[in-house]
């Protein structure tokens, strides 16, 4: 019996992909707290999973063994954050207080996430070893 280890853990797999690549916009909007003009992003983690979830065959064509190999990675979750504060003056609308919590909500989630793939590859490597 073959086990299909994107059915396994796909799913875990890209929710892990997403958190990261939120990770790193949230750490932006942080670095850039006090940047002029600078205006707050994030990725709706909802339509990004939707889209992790349908795309997984986006790899580009090469029509030439020279060719790099490539894929496609959808930036359409990446969204301007609505301010809840009025302009700042200078046109930054990071407000540091919700991108900390936003950071840590993502952080812990992640760590949830992984601590779930984790138990998963433990039941796993259990099952394959009859359980000893």
């Amino acid at each position: 019996m073959a086990i299909n280890l994107d059915n396994l853990m796909g799913f875990h797999h890209k929710a892990l992909q997403v958190r990261t690549d939120r990770m790193e916009v949230l750490a932006g909007n942080l670095a850039n707290a006090n940047t002029p003009g600078y205006k707050a992003r994030d990725i709706d983690f909802q339509k990004a999973m939707k889209s992790a979830q349908q795309s997984s065959g986006q790899n580009l064509t090469r029509t030439h063994d020279n060719h790099i190999k490539g894929s496609m990675k959808s930036t359409g979750e990446l969204q301007f954050r609505i301010p809840n504060q009025s302009d700042t003056g200078d046109g930054n609308t990071v407000d540091v207080q919700i991108e900390r919590n936003t950071f840590l909500d993502n952080g812990l989630r992640y760590q949830a996430g992984m601590e779930f793939l984790n138990g998963k590859i433990k039941g796993m490597k259990k099952a394959l070893s009859g359980g000893q």
